[in-house]
């Protein structure tokens, strides 16, 4: 594996995608939030010139960065 890849990993119960918003159970957390690996894999091919990228990035602002606590 290559530094800085991260790979999907399964989990023991489906979560919500972030993107899609499905029930899905493999996939990665960004911060908070799940992203399946449907989603990612449509996301890293798709071109800038793709009407889908619009609609990723709106997805995709939905990720909040956790606070941070004291």
């Amino acid at each position: 594996m290559e530094v800085g890849v991260v790979e999907s990993q399964p989990v023991q119960h489906e979560e919500t995608c972030v993107v899609c918003e499905g029930l899905k159970k493999r996939g990665i957390h960004l911060y908070t939030s799940f992203i399946c690996s449907d989603c990612e894999r449509d996301m890293i091919s798709t071109e800038t010139s793709d009407p889908k990228y619009t609609y990723y990035l709106r997805q995709l602002k939905k990720v909040a960065a956790p606070g941070i606590f004291s």
